[in-house]
């Protein structure tokens, strides 16, 4: 008998197949296989080079960057460490020396 994978939407691990779709009984989602590996792949956070970003990494900018309600600018090749990655659109939590909590998007900085 074959494992099946638990639900990505629920967790659910009483999953069962339909022809080329798997169901979760529980919370009614269906996938196929595919998918599922489809959006593992595409969870990952990259930088603007492709490297992959995790939690606690540093990270530099890599374009001066205003910051939103204030005429400050976050300078070209400020370090940035500790992050921590949320989703969303702007998807690095962090807080800056001087700046604050801030949000960031992770195609304006590289990896240290």
């Amino acid at each position: 008998m074959t494992t099946l994978p638990p639900c990505p939407s629920c967790s659910s691990a009483f999953t069962y197949e339909d022809g080329p779709l798997l169901i979760c009984p529980e919370c009614a989602h269906e996938w196929t296989p595919a998918q599922q590996i489809d959006e593992s792949a595409a969870s990952e956070i990259r930088d603007a080079n492709g490297n992959v970003l995790a939690d606690g990494d540093t990270v530099t900018v890599i374009k001066d960057l205003k910051v939103k309600g204030t005429s400050q600018v976050l300078k070209v090749g400020t370090r940035v460490k500790n992050i921590r990655l949320v989703g969303g659109d702007h998807d690095i939590d962090c807080k800056i020396d001087g700046f604050g909590a801030m949000k960031l998007k992770s195609e304006f900085v590289r990896k240290a």
